[in-house]
């Protein structure tokens, strides 16, 4: 379930608001144990993955760090690559 959580920093451009929630809600999902929470867990979920998205953003704001950012399309590129040769 935790797949999908990428690393956010130090990348050009920088993390979207998009991906920073996204990422939010796979750990939201995997500490509750919930895809999609029903009708009695669904505003504590919901309140958890905006403090989770808050927190994860703050973090990226105050991180520093003296190495170039990674280009994304590089790193993906890369991914592919090893995911070619573990499933080859």
């Amino acid at each position: 379930m935790c797949r999908n959580i990428r690393t956010l920093f130090n990348f050009e451009p920088p993390a979207s608001d998009d991906e920073i929630r996204a990422s939010a809600l796979q750990f939201v999902r995997k500490l509750s144990g919930f895809n999609h929470p029903s009708r009695a867990n669904e505003a504590a979920f919901d309140r958890a993955v905006d403090d989770v998205t808050d927190a994860a953003r703050r973090l990226l704001g105050s991180l520093a760090t003296a190495s170039p950012a990674k280009n994304r399309e590089a790193e993906a590129m890369k991914a592919r690559e090893r995911a070619k040769a573990r499933f080859a």
